[in-house]
């Protein structure tokens, strides 16, 4: 039996919601413990996770989702939500089918659902998510650039591997990062752990990250940052303690350099209902 028109909305309250060019942008809010029937969508979209958190079904993959979290859905593909005790707001960029095929006829582009959590893409989310409840002359040009943007990394990590396989020891590297990116650690003692040279740990890093060690250790005490922000009243100095800034300037100054905004601004972004 085909799909009905009601299984096809976006669930939720609309809280607001534009149409520029291309995109609809809308940011909706979901009560605590609400679950969505399986259901699909006629056109590609993007769901940038603001606050809160839900369980994520979309064919044989459940994942879960929380501040910073971004999904893309592709169009007519069936998935469910399964809020949280807390309930839930996200961010919503429902794409244009002549625009993807557009980008289509000059690169390969993401077409089947995926999330993705860290890097660079909480980032695009949240200058994207700003420029949304700004809405300014020049809007449109700079949403459809940050857009091109998401595409592009949300692609590149879908598509096959330009180079070989990680060798076992860099993903033990990475596992330890992973594992204790709080603390303090050195180079030195990384390659010590998965028994390689420092200067040969440094390259190959890079070479398959394209990033230094001590990036990937910042941004993932950036994007536990973001989690925090988002979720809890902790106060700045002590999530800069935490997280192995050196104090709360540092953290500022930090974070600022990643996401554009400062700490204390970010939780207020994401606080506004």
């Amino acid at each position: 039996m085909g799909l009905n028109s009601a299984v096809r909305d976006l669930h939720g309250k609309s809280l607001k919601s534009h149409k520029v060019s291309a995109f609809t942008l809308s940011e909706r809010a979901y009560p605590p413990c609400f679950k969505t029937p399986k259901h699909s969508h006629q056109r590609p979209l993007f769901c940038f996770v603001i606050q809160g958190g839900y369980t994520e079904t979309y064919g044989s993959r459940t994942c879960a989702c929380e501040p910073s979290t971004l999904l893309f859905h592709a169009a007519d593909e069936l998935h469910s939500e399964h809020f949280h005790d807390s309930g839930g707001r996200s961010f919503i960029v429902e794409i244009e089918p002549w625009w993807l095929q557009r980008i289509h006829e000059h690169s390969v582009i993401i077409d089947s659902s995926a999330d993705f959590n860290g890097g660079i893409l909480p980032l695009l989310g949240m200058k994207l998510y700003r420029e949304f409840l700004e809405m300014g002359e020049v809007s449109s040009l700079v949403i459809e650039g940050l857009m091109l943007a998401i595409i592009g990394e949300t692609s590149r990590s879908k598509a096959p591997a330009s180079v070989s396989r990680p060798p076992r020891w860099l993903d033990q590297a990475k596992q330890l990062l992973h594992d204790r990116f709080i603390e303090p650690l050195t180079l030195a003692e990384i390659a010590q752990e998965v028994g390689v040279h420092p200067v040969h740990l440094a390259q190959v890093f890079h070479k398959y990250y394209h990033c230094t060690v001590g990036e990937y250790v910042r941004q993932l005490r950036i994007d536990l940052a973001c989690k925090q922000l988002a979720s809890s009243n902790i106060p700045l100095c002590q999530i800069a303690l935490t997280l192995g800034f050196a104090d709360q300037s540092h953290f500022t100054r930090i974070f600022k350099r990643y996401m554009g905004v400062t700490p204390s601004q970010y939780r207020e972004l994401i606080a506004k209902p």
